[in-house]
Order: structure tokens, then sequence, then C-alpha cells
């Protein structure tokens, strides 16, 4: 039986964890009579997708991201629509993604899962043209994600400093919404736009959320008093998001938001300056995925 050839592409900085000895733990677990391994380490941003296209050009017949949901995006966006499978080592910050897949951080687990050989395929996102796997947005997240990435100290505490320092200053912002023709005036803290239910750490803001449901859940959070914060935080973490009377979730296919001015998106917490017309859309089963 001929082997298939899989490429381990590992960003060594994601969620603030060394990976020096993530190879060895790799080849101990993956099963060398199905697999023949090779590993790559990213060294800049974007640097995980130049590796991909190699890797597809080369007829890799797995790419394997280990990372978060930011090396997973660098990954994905350039399997999207071919035959080649992405699997996941969760290696991140939050891996919301991965999480939602019922992928373990555990490398063993998340190896075993590779060795079963499970395929779904899921659906996409593409903003202004620009893909995305778990939950794109705009407004406070995205300028959060703005500060977390210039910010030296990773993970969850980290992200919360930034949270608390940002959340008493930002001002809402008027955006015009138009899901599937039907047009929306909205004042919003921030819109976040979910494939998946979680932002990752189990944080869900679209609890209905489903990867291969071919919608996306437009997540509209009003601005609310500070006071009430704890209670937001509350309803992220109890998956009771759609119940607050702060959150507006809308399903739809085309999307398009208008905001005052260009400015930050993150995509997948990865962020990206866009201009202020944003054209979003599904792409339905256009990922092939291990899980």
């Amino acid at each position: 039986m001929t082997k298939k050839r899989i490429q381990f592409l590992i960003n060594p900085i994601s969620g603030g964890k060394s990976k020096k000895g993530f190879e060895r733990l790799a080849r101990k677990y993956l099963n060398d009579d199905l697999f023949e391994a090779s590993f790559k380490i990213t060294e800049r941003a974007q640097h995980a997708s130049e590796l991909t296209k190699i890797a597809i050009q080369e007829q890799v017949d797995l790419v394997v991201a280990v990372g978060g949901d930011g090396t997973i995006n660098e990954i994905a966006k350039e399997l999207l629509n071919t035959p080649t499978p992405l699997a996941i080592v969760p290696e991140g910050s939050g891996n919301g993604l991965a999480r939602y897949l019922g992928i373990s951080s555990d490398v063993s687990q998340a190896i075993a899962k590779i060795n079963k050989g499970h395929i779904i395929t899921i659906d996409s996102g593409l903003v202004n043209g620009k893909a995305f796997f778990n939950v794109a947005g705009m407004g406070f997240d995205a300028l959060i994600s703005d500060r977390f990435a210039e910010n030296m100290t990773r993970g969850p505490v980290g992200y919360l400093k930034i949270v608390l320092k940002e959340i008493s200053r930002y001002k809402p912002q008027e955006y015009t919404i138009c899901i599937d023709g039907n047009e929306i005036q909205r004042e919003a803290f921030m819109i976040s736009i979910a494939n998946s239910p979680q932002y990752g750490n189990n944080a869900y803001i679209a609890p209905g959320a489903s990867v291969d449901d071919g919608l996306l859940d437009v997540c509209i959070i009003k601005q609310f008093p500070l006071i009430q914060f704890p209670v937001m935080i509350y309803h992220l973490f109890s998956r009771t998001a759609h119940q607050s009377d702060y959150v507006e979730i809308i399903k739809g296919k085309q999307i398009t938001i208008e905001r005052p001015q260009r400015g930050p998106v993150h995509l997948d917490g990865e962020p990206f300056t866009l201009d202020k017309k944003l054209s979003i859309e599904v792409l339905p089963s256009s990922l092939n995925v291990v899980c």
C-alpha cells in the first residue's frame, strides 16, 4: 500500500506555546504504516500560505495546521475548493474552529483523528474576497484583534487585558446591513460574522451557527452599559448570547455591510484594514477537513 504524504506546517509562536518537541511527539503517535510525514516551521506572516501552495504543487495528500485559527486560515484559504484536506493540531490561543469540530489540543488525540482519516466538508466565508473559516468581525472585536496582534502577551490573559483597557473608550458605529436583500440600519458596538458558533476558548457568539448549513450568522452586538459587561461575558460562556437584549442574530448567504469609513476587520482573529463597504458571502461545502 502506498503511503499518503502528509505535510505538517508548524507556527512556532501560536498560543505562546513552545513547539520544540512537536515533531518528536507527532512521529510517536502518527501511524507510519499509513503516512510519510514531513515538517516545516513557518517563519513569518503568510509563510504558511506559501508553503501550502508548494504542498499542493507537490501533490501532498494532506496538510496539517499546527497552530491557532490564524494559522488555519493561512493554510485553508489555499486549500479552498481543492481535493486536498486540512487537518488540525490545535496550538493557538482560542482554537475556535478546532473546538467546534471536536479536535483536542492534546497532540496524541489530534494525531489519532489524522490516523482514522475521517473527512467532512465544511463551508467557508469571504469578506471582500478574503476567506475566513471560523468568525470574522468588525467594530470592537476587530480593534481588539488589531491590538492583540501587536501585543507580546499571547493567550486569554493578554486578550482580556486589552479588552479591559479599550472597552470603556470605544464608541459604537452606524452600519447599513443588507442580508439576502433585506436592508436594516443598526448602531452597533461590533458585528461578528460566524461560520462556527464560537470565537474560541468556548466563548459562543452564535450558538446556532453551523459550518455545514450553507449560511453565515450575522451577530449584531448593540452598545451596552459597561455595568452589563459581566452579564455579556456570562452569555458568551453559557451559550446564551442569542438571549441577550443586546444581541441580534440573522442568518444569511449574501451580506453587505457599509460603515462610516474603512478600518479594521478581523478574519479568524487576524486583523486587516478593509474598505468601508464589505461584501460577504458563504461558500458552501468548500473545504475538506479531517475531524
